[in-house]
């Protein structure tokens, strides 16, 4: 009896170790359902007054996939100073600062809920069970005890965070907070999921962070992806992990790091990844200014490209080349610019490089103004898409291009 006991006690702790879930093959591996891309925060997207030092931050992000055990990764990759922590709560969302608060959940990092990040550390919690949905809205609550002035963040988060003064981790609303549209600190959320499962990174710049989409509406394109991909019987296994950075470059760095620079950690690094889609580089072109310049620029863009996609077909990463979309009539329409995102294109189309190609030039522009946006996918400025526009990206992108071979 006693020998059964110590079997069955064997096993269960086996288990629970492994982190086994329900698939058919009981393998389970970690893949990414949320991420955003780190950079210094700038000054006028730091936090408004009261500020972060001894107050508490609620902040709200928008997963793909669902999963029963979570990890969390917090980052103060760009801080000067040592970043102190008391506690960190998850729960699911509600409207506003509001969450459920029967689903409020105390995180911890090697056992302890407190945890302090030096400068350049980011820090991933310790496994915690929580039913996140696919699709849905999760709120992140933090209290901050001590943080210096440079901060780590992603001021594009197109949704909205929650200041309260105090420490107001479990409280189910913030009572008259100070809002503010940025992320801070927060940087991943993985799920134990089953070993099919994998995940899909979309390296870009602000068209691809959500200028242009709903603030608090979740309809930036790569959203609009993940529930096409949700809703397709084939991909509902496909996770989505937005690398987008408003004002990003691909060769230098302009708002964030480079794309070849933040290459490694914001795609290679990233958990579970099988799939690549690149649409970046009209910062890049947005500047030139004559004919050689846009060619010379062509062959560098090219060369980046290439080393990125080298890269990732080193860890089995399938990369796809999108085209970048006309900007006829916006700040950036200039002959030599124009050059250059047609040269640009031309090579991503033809040369054979990417894994496959996903033609938003053509899938965005206005057949009777040729080189601009059609009229309902322009946000205004002739550059960034409408809510409409996002949606139009999603849907040029055919499923099939995340559906693994049958064996």
């Amino acid at each position: 009896m006693y020998l059964r006991y110590y079997l069955i006690l064997i096993i269960f702790s086996v288990l629970l170790l492994s982190g086994c879930s329900t698939s058919s093959d009981g393998n389970t591996k970690w893949v990414g359902t949320w991420s955003t891309a780190q950079q210094l925060t700038e000054p006028r997207n730091n936090p408004p007054e009261p500020g972060l030092n001894g107050n508490t931050i609620r902040q709200i992000v928008h997963v793909s996939v669902g999963g029963e055990e979570l990890r969390f990764r917090i980052s103060n990759e760009f801080g000067a100073e040592p970043v102190e922590i008391t506690e960190i709560h998850v729960a699911k969302s509600l409207e506003g600062s509001s969450i459920d608060s029967a689903t409020n959940t105390a995180l911890t990092f090697s056992g302890e809920s407190a945890i302090t990040l030096q400068p350049g550390e980011a820090a991933l919690s310790d496994p915690f069970s929580f039913d996140l949905k696919k699709l849905s809205n999760v709120a992140i609550t933090m209290h901050i005890e001590s943080i210096g002035e440079e901060i780590t963040g992603h001021p594009g988060s197109r949704t909205t965070s929650y200041i309260l003064e105090g420490n107001h981790v479990t409280a189910a609303e913030f009572s008259d907070p100070v809002t503010t549209d940025h992320w801070y600190l927060i940087d991943a959320i993985d799920v134990k999921a089953p070993e099919h499962f994998t995940s899909v990174v979309t390296l870009g710049n602000s068209i691809t962070d959500g200028r242009g989409s709903g603030t608090n509406k979740q309809n930036r394109w790569p959203d609009e992806l993940s529930r096409r991909l949700q809703a397709n019987q084939e991909t509902q296994d496909v996770a989505v992990l937005n690398a987008g950075i408003g004002g990003n470059c691909v060769l230098r760095d302009c708002l964030g790091p480079a794309a070849v620079d933040r290459f490694e950690r914001d795609v290679l690094n990233q958990t579970g990844v099988k799939w690549l889609i690149i649409l970046e580089g009209i910062n890049d072109i947005g500047g030139v200014r004559s004919d050689e310049q846009a060619d010379e620029l062509v062959l560098d863009l090219a060369a980046a490209y290439e080393q990125m996609i080298q890269k990732a077909h080193a860890q089995d990463i399938t990369v796809y080349g999108a085209t970048m979309l006309p900007f006829g009539g916006s700040f950036y329409d200039r002959p030599a610019s124009e050059r250059a995102r047609k040269g640009i294109n031309e090579w991503i189309r033809n040369s054979g490089k990417f894994d496959a190609v996903i033609d938003l030039d053509k899938a965005l522009e206005d057949p009777e103004n040729p080189g601009q946006l059609l009229p309902v996918a322009d946000d205004g400025d002739g550059l960034h898409p409408s809510e409409r526009g996002h949606q139009l990206i999603a849907e040029a992108i055919n499923l099939s291009l995340f559906e693994e071979p049958a064996e």
